[in-house]
């Protein structure tokens, strides 16, 4: 039988589709021999590799009610300008987002965990990218979600390390690498949006991330050896013109909503016509 294998882009509170597609493909019996992961597809990963069942991604979707609530995300401006000060370098500190990680997740090392599973961070000092696959998995997880100015750097050992969508937003090369055969593409919907030239000052740098973060895959996908099938999962919602003030609304619990039943619904659809 083909090895499976999961792999989970970022994107903050869009991640919400990813839960659903996890659904639709545990519920097909669709389980992943592997899980690899980037920022929240750090989450969604871990969640999935310690319950790779379809109960284990109905749960997930419970959580993501609490992970876009005020207490996770920092709550007022005033407490985030706060933090700023505080900080000197992140709107929010990473306590509350530790406190739903232990508190969801069922199992407190790689090692527990039913399905392999590695998360990938940006390591500071090194300027590349990091894997984590063995020993403590919390810490491992909000390195990978240490998104810039949001969140702190997560200091392990002698490295701090950022966000993992800095060096690999969706990493489908680790899962080819590690002997894939059949990968399936769990990610927030933004390779699926129309870039446009930018037209105003602050659109350039939301413009040249895209083009970074998709350059890697469609570089990765271009690489994939023969014999290896990729499914890049559809979220289910319409081609769109790519976000740029979105993208700041990190925090919004309004960009949930129906995000995890859109991607639900356009896997099952996706596996049906396969």
């Amino acid at each position: 039988m083909a090895r499976n294998a999961f792999v989970l882009g970022g994107g903050g509170v869009l991640g919400a589709v990813e839960a659903g597609m996890a659904r639709a493909l545990l519920e097909a019996g669709v389980v992943p021999d592997a899980v690899y992961g980037t920022s929240i597809g750090a989450i969604n990963g871990a969640a999935i590799a310690a319950d790779p069942t379809p109960a284990g991604a109905s749960r997930l979707i419970e959580t993501w009610a609490e992970l876009a609530a005020d207490a996770v995300l920092g709550g007022s401006l005033v407490g985030r300008l706060v933090e700023l000060v505080r900080s000197g370098t992140s709107l929010h500190d990473s306590a509350e987002l530790r406190r739903l990680l232990v508190k969801r997740l069922p199992v407190r090392t790689f090692e527990e965990l039913v399905v392999p599973f590695q998360c990938v961070a940006a390591s500071v000092e090194r300027a590349r990218e990091h894997w984590f696959s063995s020993g403590e998995l919390v810490e491992a997880v909000l390195a990978s979600c240490a998104l810039p100015g949001v969140f702190p750097p997560v200091a392990i050992g002698d490295e701090h390390f950022l966000d993992g969508g800095l060096v690999n937003s969706i990493p489908l090369e680790r899962a080819v690498r590690h002997g894939a055969e059949v990968v399936w593409v769990l990610h927030v919907g933004r390779l699926e949006e129309t870039l446009t030239a930018p037209r105003s000052p602050w659109q350039v740098g939301f413009v040249a991330f895209e083009i970074a973060r998709r350059h890697r895959f469609h570089t990765d996908l271009g690489r994939v050896p023969e014999g290896v099938r990729v499914h890049v999962l559809p979220t289910g919602f319409p081609d769109r013109k790519a976000g740029t003030w979105s993208n700041l609304r990190y925090r919004d619990p309004r960009r949930v909503a129906g995000r995890a039943e859109s991607g639900y619904e356009a896997t099952r659809a996706y596996l049906a016509a396969l």
